[in-house]
């Protein structure tokens, strides 16, 4: 972009693709990362050479934010060009990055809209405050709660933290033998809502000056309940006429007006049931995984530098090239230990439909699994004409691709030593 853009300050707690997006899309000085000492170990020294170059902030744990702002200021002076913009595409620094943003006078979300899209509880009261559908809910702080909440809608329930993302805590219960132990309940604040059937979808959009300028519809061939017990993790951007038949990008203007969304990428998961929709959760970020990528193969745009231009302030045009369907496959993460054999990315880039592919690991990296819906050792994106070609085809490649991981005794997490 040109040397004229504003500068931007990215909240930079992981090695994302839209991060390394603007890292190489922006011109030199017009980008300065944010970065939170506690969660260092997330940035593998890969990463962080890569990104040496960058003017990067650090903010130190244990430090009261306002006293780490007054360091930033003076900091930021010494810089070329001090940021204007904000982003933060990580859900869980989403409070604290946006409350820095705030204290320095740089566009954020306020305490209030981190709320509605943080806290699962008060996203749902809000949803419902704008006419729309969810799940029935209750806050519950133990295993009695969620079996006074079953007495009313059945089983089965789905329990989770209000604020948890990807999964991660969040467990599909079956009965009151499938709660979880009792001393769960107080490290974090709990809720519960029942299950709900259909057809589960996702939509991404972006945002700008308050108008929601497009929607992009991906289909999930296996939910993410579903995907943290070892069913395939994919999702499918879906560019022709097999969306599912929802004013998607009205649904979304509904909750950008309400929500008083300025500006930003978000995405939503919503059921589809006899006709009727119903909101699951929003995030104003880039979507997890490698979902924002898909929408730019489906469509043929460049869709990292389109959500780059609300961030900078600017209306990005979207010129679409193709209409297609393309998916992101992850590919599987079996266990922890260290990596002992993995199919070659060359060797998945032969099956037919394969359009990159990117392994995060290889041989001799130690590696830990987790029960999350992004745990995986790569990806691939996969195109087609159809979600079912689509499908077929990253079958295909699960068919092809093997990983031996043996065991060890201090795994880490994948990626961090290949980002």
């Amino acid at each position: 972009m040109s040397a004229d853009a504003p500068v931007l300050l990215m909240a930079d707690d992981r090695a994302c693709t839209f991060t390394r997006y603007a890292v190489r899309a922006l011109t030199p000085g017009r980008l300065v990362l944010l970065r939170f000492a506690e969660v260092r170990r997330d940035l593998s020294d890969d990463y962080l050479r890569e990104t040496a170059h960058l003017p990067a902030f650090w903010v130190r744990a244990g430090v009261p934010l306002e006293e780490e702002v007054r360091r930033y200021e003076t900091w930021a002076a010494a810089l070329p060009a001090r940021p204007e913009r904000f982003c933060n595409p990580s859900e869980p620094r989403q409070a604290v990055a946006q409350r820095f943003a705030a204290l320095a006078g740089l566009p954020h979300l306020t305490e209030q809209q981190v709320a509605w899209v943080r806290d699962k509880a008060a996203m749902k009261d809000k949803f419902r405050e704008l006419g729309l559908r969810t799940a029935r809910y209750a806050r519950v702080a133990d295993a009695a709660g969620v079996e006074r909440f079953a007495a009313v809608c059945g089983w089965p329930l789905v329990l989770k933290p209000v604020d948890s993302f990807a999964c991660v805590d969040t467990f599909r219960l079956t009965g009151p033998s499938s709660c979880p132990d009792p001393a769960v309940f107080g490290s974090r604040e709990w809720m519960v809502e029942e299950y709900l059937g259909g057809t589960e979808w996702e939509v991404c959009a972006l945002i700008h000056a308050g108008e929601v300028l497009d929607a992009w519809p991906s289909a999930m061939p296996c939910r993410p309940l579903d995907i943290v017990d070892g069913a395939m993790n994919a999702n499918i951007s879906v560019a022709t006429g097999e969306g599912p038949p929802v004013d998607l990008r009205g649904m979304l203007q509904r909750i950008a007006t309400g929500m008083g969304l300025d500006h930003g990428y978000v995405h939503m998961e919503f059921f589809l049931i006899d006709g009727e929709v119903y909101a699951g959760e929003i995030g104003v970020r880039p979507a997890g995984c490698e979902i924002t990528a898909n929408h730019g193969h489906a469509y043929g745009f460049d869709v990292f530098g389109a959500a780059l231009d609300v961030y900078l302030g600017r209306r990005p045009l979207l010129r679409y090239g193709e209409r297609r369907c393309a998916g992101d496959l992850l590919l599987p993460l079996p266990g922890s230990g260290v990596v002992r054999a993995i199919t070659p990315g060359e060797e998945l880039l032969r099956i037919p439909g394969v359009v990159d592919a990117v392994l995060k690991v290889d041989v001799g990296d130690v590696v830990a699994a987790r029960r999350a819906s992004h745990n995986a050792s790569g990806y691939v994106h996969v195109t087609g004409t159809s979600i079912g070609e689509v499908e077929n085809r990253m079958r295909e490649v699960l068919g092809t691709f093997t990983i031996d991981v043996a065991p060890a005794v201090q795994p880490r997490e994948a990626g961090a030593t290949h980002p």
